[in-house]
């Protein structure tokens, strides 16, 4: 089409723009609306099935946590907002075992990937559908999901590990008196 110059036109040409505007008004005029309440429907507020919002810790029935610190989620997060703390311990039976200290999240720096739910094996993190993150510092997004251990448990922990001492000192000592009784009836028959 050949470009119109002239004065009548570019009205003609603006004229037809006005009118294709208007056409699209109109049409959204006459849709239906949706009004939000926001701050009074908090409670019957539709939010999506699939929507991220806060990662946390759910727990067991005796309110202890499921997480094993394994770090597999520390490990698939790609920005680096998860920071797991942990420290050997003995059980009561005399094994070593890893036990979750602190579990460090920051809300500000996570992308709401779902990696790190994917990632562990437990079940021991998941994403719920909270949507009011807003604070006025950042000190506040960063949360300690965990329930730490008591003093109780670590004493416990500290005693588990005494007496695990003891029963492979004695061990050793019996394997010691084993190993010196049978070297000295070689020595005798050399």
């Amino acid at each position: 089409m050949a470009k119109n110059n002239s004065y009548f036109g570019g009205v003609i040409s603006g004229i037809k723009t006005l009118l294709t505007g208007m056409d699209i008004t109109m049409g959204e005029y006459v849709t239906p609306k949706i009004t939000e309440q926001y701050p009074e429907n908090r409670k019957t507020q539709h939010i999506a099935e699939r929507h991220r919002g806060r990662l946390v810790m759910p727990h067991d029935e005796n309110g202890k946590n499921k997480c094993t610190a394994c770090t597999l989620c520390e490990k698939a997060c790609p920005n680096g907002s998860i920071k797991i703390l942990s420290q050997m311990v003995t059980t009561a039976d005399g094994k070593k075992k890893k036990l979750l200290t602190d579990y460090q999240y920051n809300l500000g720096d996570c992308m709401f990937c779902q990696l790190c739910v994917n990632a562990c094996n437990f079940g021991a993190i998941e994403f719920v559908k909270d949507f009011e993150n807003a604070t006025f510092s950042r000190e506040a997004l960063e949360l300690h999901l965990n329930v730490p251990p008591t003093e109780e448990e670590m004493k416990q922990y500290e005693e588990n590990a005494k007496v695990a001492a003891a029963k492979a000192a004695e061990a050793a000592k019996a394997a010691e008196k084993a190993d010196d009784a049978n070297v000295k009836p070689n020595k005798e028959e050399a």
